[in-house]
């Protein structure tokens, strides 16, 4: 067998015995996995500030920052993004050369011992999932779908099956950024049975969220049936994220069937320019908004990121406080899920404002019938409406980039028939009992965010 670039982890009595302490597999009820997020998701995901080099000290301490601070706030997915199975990878990019992959005897990755060290002796993530949840928060992972390019090149056989790996791949429709993987082909016999024993896995360790990359563009459909039919009968609730985007919207009806979150758009980093192209993009998922499943604005760049990150040198977030705002008013009412990127320990007191303000996150999590009523001339407003008390409320931007404007607002186009008392969210102030219509002159990139009382 030929692991020139692989690390094969041996299947050893300690593991074969924690692989027969499954959780009972009794399967979930069509349609069940939308109860598992009624509200958008939040939490911290790892790959802003660590690419694919995290580790797992630095896991921890995130863990126990957001315990203690965030919490409260709803704040509970803990994620450790891309390539934890790598014992070798890079800052600045990705090691293709000479990745020394972890893998078991059934083409199942596992955890880099010298990046995890709890997960040694087949343990897995086990042990740091166990740390994140007695603190009270979930633990996710990502992966990138398909089966693993060695497990193939070596025949590895798919767990409780005749069939090895080389029976169910191609090498169509390969990842162009990131070649680990093959596709796999949902028809062969096999392919469901090998996306089953990695959720089985990840079950075993404690995995409650899942981010699975190069799914949605081009959108694998067969693929995506295999990974959502694997969750189910696995035996736990894991919340499934697609990444990354463009995810169509055309197949809105079928990722509304299968996902509880999914991309809308790549990466978002702390550039200006990803901001407006959000608020283009978006206007096409505004009508699929709720009910457990969620159009997904990218992970939140703002902190201290790129510590070993993918794109650029080790930096606090390169937008201004405006456009901060801004963009935390525009996350919080389209109700995307919430997956912070930067280093949580090492916030200041205006980043961790931005995440822990309860009347933007009440909104965040009771808003409804959330609509865009214009997008014109560098203006826009979104508006929604509290579920609960009835507040109605309506964030206006200025995505204009030299051009200060005012921009108003109709009662009217807010269903508010006579007068009502608004509140500027972020900061507080009493904006005053507004009758007909409500103005508000914008620098550019500025935004303000607003609640109306009747």
């Amino acid at each position: 067998m030929n692991m020139k670039k692989t690390v094969l982890f041996i299947a050893s009595a300690l593991m074969l015995a924690a692989c027969s302490n499954q959780p009972q597999t009794s399967g979930f009820a069509k349609g069940e996995f939308k109860q598992w997020a009624q509200t958008p998701p939040m939490g911290w995901n790892s790959w802003d500030c660590y690419g694919p080099t995290v580790v797992e000290s630095e896991v921890m301490s995130n863990a126990d920052y957001m315990a203690a601070n965030l919490k409260k706030y709803g704040w509970e997915y803990v994620v450790v993004d891309i390539r934890w199975f790598v014992e070798n990878d890079k800052a600045g990019g990705y090691n293709q050369d000479d990745p020394r992959y972890v893998i078991d005897s059934f083409g199942r990755y596992n955890p880099a011992v010298n990046r995890f060290p709890s997960a040694a002796n087949g343990n897995g993530f086990k042990t740091l999932a166990d740390y994140v949840h007695k603190q009270g928060l979930k633990f996710g992972i990502h992966i990138m779908r398909g089966v693993p390019k060695v497990a193939v090149e070596n025949k590895m056989p798919i767990k409780g099956t005749n069939i090895t790996a080389d029976q169910i791949f191609s090498t169509e429709l390969q990842c162009p950024w990131l070649r680990d993987n093959y596709t796999i082909v949902a028809s062969k016999p096999g392919a469901q049975e090998y996306y089953n024993s990695i959720f089985e896995l990840y079950a075993s360790w404690g995995v409650d969220f899942i981010k699975i990359d190069d799914l949605s563009r081009p959108y694998h459909k067969a693929e995506i049936e295999l990974i959502r039919n694997a969750i189910d009968n696995c035996g736990r609730p894991i919340v499934l994220s697609l990444s990354p985007g463009k995810t169509p919207v055309e197949e809105a009806a079928h990722v509304k069937e299968h996902a509880n979150m999914w991309r809308m758009v790549d990466d978002v980093w702390d550039v200006w320019r990803d901001i407006p192209h959000l608020i283009d993009v978006a206007q096409g998922w505004y009508e699929h908004i709720g009910n457990g499943t969620w159009p997904d604005c990218d992970m939140i760049p703002l902190g201290r990121i790129s510590i070993r990150g993918e794109r650029g040198e080790e930096r606090n977030t390169r937008l201004t406080k405006d456009e901060q705002y801004t963009l935390m008013t525009l996350f919080t009412i389209f109700r995307s899920p919430l997956m912070f990127g930067g280093d949580l320990p090492s916030n200041d007191d205006f980043t961790l404002s931005l995440l822990t303000n309860t009347e933007v996150l009440k909104m965040h999590k009771q808003g409804n019938n959330v609509r865009q009523l214009f997008n014109q001339n560098g203006q826009v407003c979104i508006t929604s409406t509290n579920a609960e008390n009835g507040d109605v409320y309506v964030a206006m931007f200025n995505i204009s980039d030299s051009v200060s404007q005012n921009i108003s607002v109709q009662l009217s186009d807010l269903n508010i028939e006579f007068s009502a008392i608004a509140t500027n969210m972020w900061t507080g102030e009493d904006l005053g009992e507004i009758s007909d219509s409500f103005t508000k002159e914008l620098k550019p990139h500025e935004s303000i965010l607003v609640s109306f009382k009747e």
